[in-house]
This record gives structure tokens, C-alpha cells and sequence, in this order.
């Protein structure tokens, strides 16, 4: 049992608090919801009135927040988690965030004597619920050590990587969610395109499933409504991962792409592609309903 401070209780905060709690670890949660916190108290958490709070007497440090401001400020802003974390304490930050922020606070982290892992997450709000998440991590191997067993009580253990030092492991998020985006409007496309030529999309999904146009997207969330039970597109395309989330990554990924010199074309062309359908009001929808702007 691991006394843990949760700091971010969001739709994948949430869940994730909740499954540490049900692998026996000790929580104190804050977050700026009332609501959220009520939530996670309902299954054993105590509520702190402050992140400050939260975190005087744990062992690892939690943080799900939204950007990378709202990281930095938490961590090293005025009266932050680094005036009042002990040496020897492990910080793990599992917010998808921009790489040059994770480093800048592993480096302030790390000269206090206190170990953080940036640790952002792949599989969604139904992996955070599962507890079946991936996790990709930068940090010291020491840390990456220390992490796993917590890391093991939200996602899968095979699904844990140590991508490398402090920011590695947003890079590695990033890369992969401009991935994502590709293939999903690919699959998107192909499956319009073949249900326009008058086949059933249910049909050419398995055929493409058991061919070399396989991928994530149509084996477990496909695009196509009442195609596959529990993907968000037989649900009105409720989230899931919603549009505003995937333009936030591929924003990210185009930092990156473009901090290395790497000319991103697909990547740049998946971000168009998404910011119009967010400009289209679809951003608060599941970012596989890309497919009504592709019909």
C-alpha cells in the first residue's frame, strides 16, 4: 500500500484515481470540481483543500491536468508542490502536455532531490475505467523502477514503456495520437468510399481486418455507427476522445515535428482536417466522428 496524492480528477483522472484505490493504495485527491471530488470520495479518497494539501504526507504525487501551463504552475509556480514535497518523493505527471515543459520541470524536480516521470497515457476513457490504460514514461530509469508497480494498478503491464529521459514520454504520446488521427480519417475514407460503391461497411471492415489495411481504429473503435458494439459511434459519437483533445495532440505533434526538422505532412494534413470539423461545432464529439465531415 502506497500513500498517493491524486491532483486532476477529470474523465481519465477519475477513473485512474478510483482503480489505485481498489489495488489497496491510500489516496488524498484535490481537484478545482466539487463534483469530481465527491466522486472519487464515494470510493474511499480523502478530499484535501488544497493540491499543497494533498500531497504533505505521500510518497508519489499524481497529476492529471490539462495543459502545460496548468502543469508548471502547479509544480514550480509560487507556493508549487516543489516548496513542500520531501526529497525522495516520486512525481508522476500522466497529463498529455508539450515535451519542453515535462523537461523544464523534471530538470526543476530533479535538482530538489525528487524523482518525476513525465507519464502521459494511451486507450482512452474506457481503458481509464478498465484499467487497461498504456503508459508511456520519461524519466531515470530509477524512476521508471519505482513507477511501474504504481502505473501497473491503472494500465497494463505490457503496455508500460520506458521511452527515455524526462519528455520522452510526451514525445512518444505525441508521435503516436498523429498516428492515431491518420489512420482513423484513412479508415474513415476508405469505409465511405466502399459504402458509396454499395458495400455493407460491417462487411468491408472485416475484410480490411483481416487484410493489409488492419489497424487500431477498425479493430476496436470503428468509425462506422451500430458496426461495432461500444464504440462511440454507435453512441452518437459521445467521448471517448474528443475532437478538441486530438487537435490539442496534433498541435503538439506539429511542435514537435517541427523542433526536429521532421516535415510532418500527414500530420499537418490530420490537423487541418480536425480544427475544421472542431470549427464545425464537433469538438465536445468522439474524434472518430471525423467520419460526418468525410460523408
Amino acid at each position: 500500500m502506497t500513500n498517493i496524492a491524486f491532483i486532476g480528477l477529470g474523465n481519465m483522472g477519475g477513473p485512474m484515481a478510483k482503480n489505485l484505490l481498489a489495488a489497496g493504495h491510500t489516496l488524498q485527491i484535490f481537484d478545482l470540481s466539487q463534483d469530481a471530488l465527491n466522486d472519487v470520495a464515494s470510493a474511499g479518497a480523502t478530499v484535501a483543500g488544497s493540491a499543497v494539501e494533498a500531497c504533505k504526507t505521500a510518497d508519489v504525487v499524481i497529476t492529471m491536468l490539462p495543459a502545460g501551463k496548468h502543469v508548471r504552475q502547479v509544480y514550480t509556480g509560487d507556493d508549487g508542490l516543489l516548496d513542500h514535497l520531501s526529497p525522495g518523493t516520486l512525481c508522476l505527471d500522466a497529463s498529455t502536455i508539450d515535451s519542453d515543459t515535462a523537461r523544464d520541470v523534471g530538470l526543476a524536480v530533479a535538482e530538489q532531490g525528487i524523482e518525476f516521470m513525465d507519464t502521459p497515457v494511451s486507450g482512452g476513457v474506457a481503458a481509464a475505467q478498465a484499467g487497461t490504460l498504456a503508459f508511456m514514461c520519461g524519466g531515470t530509469a530509477a524512476a521508471f523502477d519505482r513507477a511501474k508497480v504504481i502505473l501497473e494498478a491503472m494500465g497494463n503491464g505490457e503496455k508500460i514503456f520506458h521511452a527515455g529521459p524526462a519528455g520522452a514520454g510526451q514525445v512518444a504520446k505525441a508521435a503516436n495520437n498523429m498516428l492515431l488521427a491518420v489512420h482513423m480519417i484513412g479508415t474513415c475514407e476508405a469505409l465511405a468510399m466502399g459504402a458509396k460503391a454499395g458495400l455493407e461497411p460491417a462487411v468491408l471492415s472485416e475484410i480490411m481486418k483481416a487484410s493489409s489495411g488492419n489497424n487500431w481504429s477498425l479493430q476496436v473503435y470503428n468509425p462506422w455507427p451500430d458496426v461495432m458494439p461500444g464504440a462511440p459511434a454507435g453512441n452518437d459519437y459521445q467521448p471517448g476522445f474528443m475532437v478538441d483533445l486530438m487537435v490539442k495532440d496534433l498541435g503538439l505533434a506539429k511542435e514537435v515535428a517541427g523542433g526536429t526538422g521532421v516535415d510532418n505532412k500527414l500530420g499537418q494534413l490530420a490537423l487541418d482536417i480536425y480544427q475544421a470539423h472542431q470549427a464545425a461545432g464537433h469538438g465536445t464529439l468522439d474524434f472518430s466522428s471525423i467520419l460526418k465531415a468525410i460523408r
